[in-house]
């Protein structure tokens, strides 16, 4: 442990970003740099048609800007960005957006409509993760060329499919896949047909806040202050975001005074750090859910006795209460509590002697075994532990395959995973988001890739099950809608191959000279631009 950090010291040294001053010394980072230590393992690429990871949404947040977004400081409201204006026409089948004059890329190349048009189509002809949240409405290959068009020097027309809500797709223009790049610099950076593809994978072609200066995977991340942005220079021109895996690393820098944010602190770290002079601690509110998921692809995990015994055999009360201490809750619905339409039913807890019945009448044999793969970093083995020792109590045996985000979520796309703990985040501020992943998949097929917890897992609702979806996706009554959303969650509660256990809430340290870190309940929604260090 000495050894890491004393080597994590002398890099930021080598940055120029450390201050201390011998032994004892508290190190004072400099005003116009704000260093934060995170786990970042898990960024596969920083073009915002392909990151579909935490962190490399956070990234892109702020490199980039959309054409309307929800307010990260008030989830509730969505407000423009590039577009100053938008009129949703009356059958409600397109919507007209009227762009702000004068804004530049940070390249100084001006915003136009054809940048926007440039945009969607090439979210749409990458065909990568994030491209189905704009496929949703009703965007394709043939379809684009007449949904996208500009009508006017300052203007651009979008169109929606049928059965679709307004309400929906202006939710899903203000997610990740719907940020502005700028055509010429992605255009003249292509190789071949990848539309400049590679290219934004490590470099940044935005209006955001802030540019990417650098990205070294596994490393650092460095951001500078974007002096074309048109809500302001940012008051603090560089963010620098280093890879630290271990929490305990994290706290030290920080007592250290070598970083001004630890952002992946366990409970034992917060506990060390919430009580000294310099430094604050804050908890947020979180979207991300935590579940255990088999994969139905094996046939030895397909017994719905075995999908009903695995919700009586966590410990959820005490993975929360004496492993988390406060950076979960027990959730078990597939839509966040503090979310309109979200369902807070609690039905299972650890309940051994329940799960062995279950098992036993539904044939499920003992002895058996399920590897499952888990991340290598906090919290995920200390949760994979604890639901291996009750598993076992009921005879079944948990291997766990540690491996890094990227690893991980790499075979679980691929669907090559026998059992996963993991996390799901929406992609977007509307109940649709999580319905469509854990509620919705009419095609099974290896071919149809989906970014679904459904198609990842191999499983298939019930036909009603995924028409119900689609239903509330296309009902324009709120209270209708959402009780159809509550009544999904509580089947997809009950009958699904895996259990949703946890609720994230988000908890870091920061030096209390820093002011106005924004974290709001997506990674997307985690901003820097208002940062200040008094």
């Amino acid at each position: 442990m000495k050894t890491m950090i004393a080597s994590l010291t002398a890099a930021l040294l080598a940055f120029g970003l450390g201050a201390g001053a011998g032994a004892g010394a508290i190190a004072q980072t400099p005003k116009t740099v704000l260093i934060v230590a995170k786990n970042i393992d898990d960024i596969v690429s920083l073009d915002p048609a392909q990151a579909y990871e935490f962190t490399g949404g956070e990234i892109v947040s702020n490199l980039y800007s959309r054409l309307l977004q929800i307010d990260p400081e008030d989830i509730a409201k969505i407000v423009p960005e590039l577009a100053e204006s938008w009129t949703v026409s009356a059958d409600g089948r397109s919507i007209v957006f009227k762009l702000r004059a004068g804004t530049k890329f940070q390249s100084g190349n001006p915003v136009r409509p054809e940048d926007i048009v440039f945009s969607f189509k090439r979210v749409v002809a990458l065909k990568r993760p994030p491209s189905f949240i704009l496929g949703q409405l009703g965007w394709n290959a043939d379809t684009i060329d007449q949904m996208v068009r500009k009508t006017g020097d300052l203007e651009v027309t979008v169109g929606i499919g049928p059965n679709l809500s307004p309400a929906f797709a202006l939710n899903a223009l203000a997610a990740r896949p719907g940020v502005i790049v700028d055509q010429v610099t992605a255009m003249k950076n292509a190789v071949g047909e990848d539309l400049g593809n590679a290219w934004l994978s490590k470099n940044s072609a935005g209006t955001g806040p802030y540019a990417l200066k650098s990205w070294r995977p596994n490393e650092v991340v460095v951001l500078e202050a974007n002096p074309n942005h048109f809500a302001g220079v940012p008051k603090t021109p560089q963010i620098v975001i280093n890879h630290v895996i271990e929490p305990t690393a994290q706290r030290l820098m920080l007592e250290r005074g070598d970083i001004d944010i630890a952002r992946n602190l366990g409970p034992d770290q917060i506990d060390a750090v919430k009580d000294k002079p310099g430094l604050r601690v804050e908890t947020k509110p979180g979207a991300t859910l935590h579940f255990l998921s088999f994969n139905v692809k094996h046939e030895k995990l397909r017994n719905p006795a075995l999908w009903e015994a695995m919700r009586y055999l966590i410990d959820y009360d005490g993975i929360a209460d004496r492993l988390m201490r406060g950076q979960f809750k027990v959730h078990q619905a597939f839509w966040p509590a503090g979310f309109a339409g979200a369902v807070t039913d609690r039905p299972y807890k650890l309940d051994v002697a329940k799960a062995k019945d279950i098992l036993a009448k539904g044939g499920v044999p003992s002895g058996l075994a399920i590897d499952v793969d888990i991340i290598n970093s906090a919290p995920f083995p200390e949760i994979a532990q604890s639901m291996q020792s009750t598993f076992a109590q009921a005879g079944i045996k948990l291997n766990l395959l540690p491996a890094t985000s990227a690893q991980v979520i790499t075979r679980y796309r691929a669907r090559s995973h026998e059992a996963m703990l993991l996390y799901w985040g929406p992609d977007f501020m509307d109940p649709h988001s999580n319905a469509k992943a854990f509620a919705y998949n009419t095609d099974n097929s290896d071919g149809n890739y989906q970014s679904t917890t459904t198609w990842r897992n191999s499983y298939m609702p019930p036909a009603n099950v995924s028409k119900m979806t689609m239903d509330a996706l296309a009902e324009r009554d709120a209270e209708k809608r959402l009780q159809l959303y509550r009544d999904l969650q509580l089947h997809v509660l009950k009958e699904s191959p895996w259990a949703t256990t946890f609720q994230a809430q988000w908890q870091y340290a920061l030096r209390s000279n820093v002011k106005g870190f924004i974290h709001g309940p997506f990674a997307d929604y985690i901003r820097y631009h208002k940062v200040v260090k008094e």
